[in-house]
């Protein structure tokens, strides 16, 4: 399912990136030229800082978890014993608010970034971004599905030891099985955050890029202008 949408975001993204062109009145996009140049090496920058910021939300967000379930473990009696339900709307709230708060960096630099470009270095560059962070970006959205969910799979193989092979990496508590549930700690979110995101940022800042195309191409550009 997700190389499916992988594959579906980065053809909308060539679609749209080419809708894009059309209505900035570029005939072609030469990437020997420096405006462009300096645009793909910016593109394919943002698919890692993107990832970078997806994955320390997730974990700034299970640690916020970590410490509510420490708090609540040492301050309500009974909870270890089963003799009393613990706080589940709290955990939850804690979840729910990061979700939100934690997404706003990222979406600000997918929002951002086509209208920074756009207005001070011009529909070249532009260009030049847009191509960059597709093919990075799919490049990287296929690796974090593949990595994550086969660091996942590890810890699962390990655990339901259902060959021989299994077996003697196990049981629950060797070395093999921490080593797996480290990776599969880095795995789910991968998979599950990063991964999907992507396919966000790509058609993003495709479809921005579209929509303010005409004013990019008559007002961007502020600094060559200037300079």
């Amino acid at each position: 399912m997700q190389g499916f949408a992988i594959g579906s975001a980065a053809l909308v993204s060539l679609a749209l990136f080419g809708a894009f062109v059309s209505r900035a009145g570029i005939s072609t996009v030469d990437v020997l030229t420096p405006k462009v140049f300096i645009g793909l090496i910016v593109g394919a920058m943002l698919p890692y800082w993107f990832s970078a910021m997806t994955m320390k939300s997730v974990g700034s967000a299970a640690l916020k978890m970590v410490e509510e379930v420490r708090r609540q473990f040492n301050t309500i009696p009974g909870i270890m014993e089963g003799t009393t339900k613990p706080d589940y709307a709290t955990c939850v709230k804690i979840s729910t608010d990061a979700s939100l708060k934690e997404m706003i960096p990222p979406g600000a630099l997918v929002m951002l970034t086509p209208l920074i470009v756009g207005i001070l270095f011009g529909i070249e560059t532009l260009s030049g971004v847009l191509a960059g962070a597709l093919v990075s970006g799919v490049q990287i959205a296929i690796s974090a599905s593949n990595t994550g969910g086969a660091w996942d799979n590890a810890k699962k193989y390990i655990e339901a030891g259902a060959s021989e092979h299994a077996r003697t990496l196990g049981p629950k508590g060797s070395d093999a099985h921490k080593a797996a549930v480290i990776g599969d700690t880095v795995g789910d979110p991968l998979k599950d955050t990063s991964g999907p995101s992507l396919n966000i940022l790509i058609k993003l800042m495709a479809v921005e890029s579209l929509v303010f195309a005409p004013f990019f191409a008559v007002h961007g550009g502020l600094l060559f202008k200037i300079f």
